[in-house]
């Protein structure tokens, strides 16, 4: 039973509230993603799909493994987000040629006249982060977030 089991002070609340870096990077993330989503919510895309969709402005069609892997994402959550985006007639998926188990994906016309409207409302919010952030903030903390290994 649970009655058995030491309770935690409220002040190691406190220290893992303060301290956590896990915590902090996941507040900070929720509030860029709102910003973003809020910006572009008048063309009906948010800061996620604006991403995928990016990930897939590339010369040849991209790999879910290559998608999962630059947006650090599991198959499952690709997958999924990907569906709103072919029901949406933004993205294609088809089956790889080299490998029948495998899907390929690619922007369609509409998705990259999408992609289009949306990359000057992405500019534009990331201008004013930049400047809220001060000369060489971002730059510090992109270099603090490459993934850790």
């Amino acid at each position: 039973m649970l009655s058995n089991i030491d309770s935690i002070p409220f002040s190691t609340t406190l220290h893992v509230r303060d301290t956590c870096l896990c915590l902090h990077v996941q507040r900070a993330a929720r509030a860029l993603a709102r910003r973003f989503d809020v910006a572009m919510k008048p063309i009906g895309l948010n800061n996620g799909q604006f991403s995928l969709m990016m990930s897939l402005n590339r010369p040849v069609p991209a790999t879910m493994k290559s998608v999962c892997d630059l947006l650090a994402m599991d198959r499952t959550t690709l997958t999924a987000a990907l569906k709103i985006l072919e029901r949406r007639g933004l993205v294609k998926s088809e089956a790889d040629p080299k490998d029948r188990r495998g899907r390929l994906l690619t922007l369609t016309d509409n998705g990259m006249a999408m992609l289009t409207a949306a990359l000057p409302i992405w500019t534009r919010v990331h201008g004013e982060i930049d400047l809220e952030l001060g000369e060489g903030g971002a730059d510090t903390i992109r270099r603090t977030l490459l993934p850790i290994r």
